[in-house]
């Protein structure tokens, strides 16, 4: 009786200090979405096949969510190198074991359902990387220790790019540089991963956007030039010498007008700069043209209104005629005509905001809203660091999601083909972002035990 009553008890305290906003929340979106993928499969004849799957995944995620809710988190703190082997094993197992899908072999199909676990992953990930930070917080000026993290993303982005699936690399990016800020990291080194990082991709993306307009490379051959030396050779070798050749001349100039700024920012400038243009050509190789036009087509759609633009043409068109109520459920002009593509996963906001209008989304906006807000403040009234850095990456990867998916179908943001957690179809997606959100509950109960 006594251990019964005991059990009881901490049921109770269980129940009491569940975060009940964050249920509403998640329950509201969760519902939202599986009216919006009922809706958006309407055309394809058989909508219940879409939303019973997405039901399962449901169902899967809440078992999760239970599990990871009740288990303490703190469980996950002491096997760093195990949880990032599993996760490396994952990645590995799906290169030689996996099933090819439009092109990205990043699936394993156990025929009634296929599952990604790069999904998984981006959880480890996090906590892995909460994990080793919370053990070297002190250290993390040192650059041998922030040496650590970079590697442990450069390996696991690695093995995606291998699948090749780049639009799923690009959560690690935002979650790394975060929670090494909120470990203490100095904003300079910040900076400067940043950079390395946008010359790898900008290259190949900038090029791409230059070919769109031919008429403008006849006229100007230095940037015709420049398109060329993106494949390689004596182009890149000599635009690269003529970059660093310019900052080295910068600084002997600066010298000679005694501004002394040390000679080893520039060193580190130019190895940035040589390092990142050499991982260019990796991203070059990852993705594909059409994917490299996705990304950058949102400058101008109309550059390729039928081709790589017509996906936000449309997403903008079935938004704006949603107007301020929408056009009822499942009434969709764009959605229920099939003119929105892939309105079921990555568009799925435009559906909602066509059918439901510009309240029922900026409610959406604000559950999301709230969501993240919540995941902040269990990060901030965590016990210890490691439940506060965990808490940031999760809210970080829902946050970037958010606003790198609502940027996409307005319009503002390049086309990366990421769906909304929590509203987009997809299995695997559902399931994790629920396993994450499980993480939150278990950090936030445990938030007054010692």
């Amino acid at each position: 009786m006594a251990m019964n009553f005991e059990n009881k008890s901490s049921l109770n305290r269980f129940i009491q200090n569940i975060d009940w906003i964050l249920v509403a929340t998640v329950a509201f979106l969760v519902a939202t979405g599986l009216v919006a993928v009922y809706s958006a499969t309407l055309h394809y004849g058989s909508p219940g096949k879409f939303v019973a799957t997405q039901v399962a995944a449901v169902i899967i995620g809440f078992v999760g969510l239970l599990f990871f809710a009740i288990v303490n988190y703190q469980f996950f703190k002491q096997p760093t190198w195990v949880l990032y082997a599993l996760s490396s094993l994952f990645l590995l197992s799906v290169l030689f074991f996996g099933t090819t899908i439009r092109g990205t072999k990043g699936w394993f199909n156990f025929g009634y359902f296929s599952f990604q676990p790069v999904e998984v992953v981006k959880i480890i990930f996090i906590l892995v990387l909460a994990g080793y930070l919370d053990k070297n917080w002190r250290e993390m000026k040192y650059l041998p220790k922030i040496a650590i993290p970079v590697l442990l993303l450069l390996g696991q982005v690695g093995l995606v790019l291998m699948q090749p699936d780049f639009s799923s690399t690009l959560v690690f990016f935002p979650v790394t540089i975060i929670l090494l800020f909120a470990a203490g990291v100095e904003p300079l080194y910040l900076i400067a991963m940043m950079l390395f990082g946008s010359i790898a991709v900008g290259i190949p993306l900038f090029a791409t956007f230059l070919k769109l307009q031919p008429g403008f490379l006849g006229a100007h051959h230095y940037f015709a030039y420049f398109v060329k030396a993106t494949r390689g050779g004596w182009p890149a070798f000599n635009i690269l010498v003529a970059v660093t050749g310019s900052l080295f001349l910068f600084w002997w100039l600066l010298n000679k007008f005694r501004v002394k700024i040390p000679f080893v920012y520039f060193v580190t400038l130019a190895a940035i700069i040589i390092g990142g243009s050499l991982s260019s050509a990796v991203v070059q190789k990852s993705l594909k043209e059409y994917q490299r036009k996705r990304l950058i087509v949102f400058l101008n759609p109309e550059a390729d209104p039928l081709g790589s633009g017509y996906n936000i043409i449309q997403s903008k068109i079935a938004i704006g005629s949603g107007r301020f109520v929408g056009k009822g459920l499942f009434s969709g002009t764009q959605s229920q005509l099939g003119f929105l593509p892939e309105q079921h996963t990555d568009f799925v906001f435009s559906l909602i905001g066509e059918e439901t209008g510009y309240f029922f989304t900026q409610l959406v906006l604000l559950a999301y809203f709230i969501l993240i807000w919540r995941g902040m403040v269990i990060a901030r009234e965590s016990r210890d660091r490691f439940g506060s850095l965990a808490a940031v990456g999760i809210s970080t990867m829902f946050a970037f999601y958010g606003v790198i998916n609502i940027g996409m179908v307005m319009g503002l943001m390049p086309a990366t083909g990421l769906p909304m957690p929590l509203l987009s179809y997809g299995g695997s997606c559902m399931v994790s972002a629920l396993w994450a959100i499980g993480i939150l509950f278990s950090i936030h109960v445990r938030r007054f035990t010692h």
